[in-house]
């Protein structure tokens, strides 16, 4: 397979067609702009997916709507990658980093590790 081919048969006009709503829904303009927040490769973000990829994304995208988790919108135009690298470390190796550079981690009181919120203390 030659470099940036699909690996299968292309998506359906309605596939994309769901797809680019449930972006829309999401807060993207279009695929190029969830390019980095959804992983897509070069040859998604220009809107060519195989079925199953694009199945794949609206199940992924249909799937954070059922369970009220919606995705969460990062405009990496606006963030640096320094800026984006600790959204998407786990929290633990963030407080483990953070804890190895002479820091205080403790965890919110209304959650249990799920996440270092506003609300995380970091001590001197």
């Amino acid at each position: 397979m030659a470099f940036g081919q699909q690996s299968g048969p292309p998506a359906s006009i309605r596939q994309v067609r769901e797809l680019l709503a449930l972006l829309n829904d999401a807060g993207h303009t279009d695929f190029r702009d969830a390019r980095g927040p959804m992983g897509f490769t070069q040859r998604q973000a220009a809107g060519k997916f195989t079925r199953d990829e694009a199945a794949a994304f609206v199940a992924r995208l249909q799937g954070d709507e059922l369970h009220g988790t919606p995705l969460t919108v990062v405009r990496s135009a606006k963030l640096s990658a320094r800026e984006q690298l600790p959204r998407h470390l786990p929290v633990e190796q963030l407080a483990s980093e953070l804890r190895r550079r002479g820091w205080t981690v403790t965890e919110p009181l209304a959650s249990s590790s799920s996440a270092l919120g506003p609300d995380a203390n970091f001590g001197d």
